[in-house]
């Protein structure tokens, strides 16, 4: 599972740094090889997040190819992220960050609720920023993605902290090619 999972991670992130339409149907895959693996591990704040990357996928594909969304119905391009929303992506990273945290202690079923929420709760708002079509989405991922090789390799999943070590350098990639190619 390990090893599948990683091979369709790296087919994502390809896909996503190249803005690609095929980053949803592989996200949707993705996203439920990791549910399964998170569960095994005990890391279920990154599994739930693997729950909502799973929905979130088919949302964002209906969001840029203009099904909704858009009055044109046309595909969306890549675009800045308004000032405005800065503050509230913000504090949802943050709100998130300590309700999973909360939760993974009152559970007590993560061995790392700090990072296992913080990288849940980056997660989620990044997916969000990546169905809109943000290039600062790439920003969270920059900080996740660290975060979530410790978590693998220190639970002995090699092959995803592997892939996860790719997408860092996938991230500062993503962040020069999807910055020159946005529209504001």
């Amino acid at each position: 599972m390990d090893i599948v999972g990683a091979a369709i991670g790296l087919v994502f992130v390809f896909s996503e740094y190249r803005a690609s339409r095929w980053l949803w149907p592989s996200s949707l895959l993705m996203a439920a090889f990791y549910t399964v693996i998170n569960f095994h591990i005990g890391w279920y704040a990154n599994m739930s997040i693997c729950i909502y990357n799973f929905l979130i996928s088919i949302y964002g594909l209906l969001v840029w190819r203009g099904l909704i969304q858009s009055k044109e119905k046309t595909e969306r391009p890549i675009a800045s992220c308004p000032g405005k929303l800065w503050p509230w992506l913000l504090l949802a990273t943050t709100v998130f960050t300590l309700v999973f945290r909360w939760l993974l202690a009152l559970l007590d079923e993560s061995n790392m609720p700090w990072l296992d929420g913080l990288s849940a709760a980056l997660g989620i708002v990044g997916m969000w920023m990546l169905s809109q079509k943000y290039w600062e989405q790439w920003l969270f991922w920059l900080v996740s993605e660290p975060i979530l090789v410790y978590i693998y390799l220190s639970t002995g999943y090699t092959a995803s902290a592997v892939m996860y070590a790719v997408y860092e350098v996938f991230c500062i990639m993503g962040i020069i090619r999807w910055k020159r190619q946005s529209i504001s």
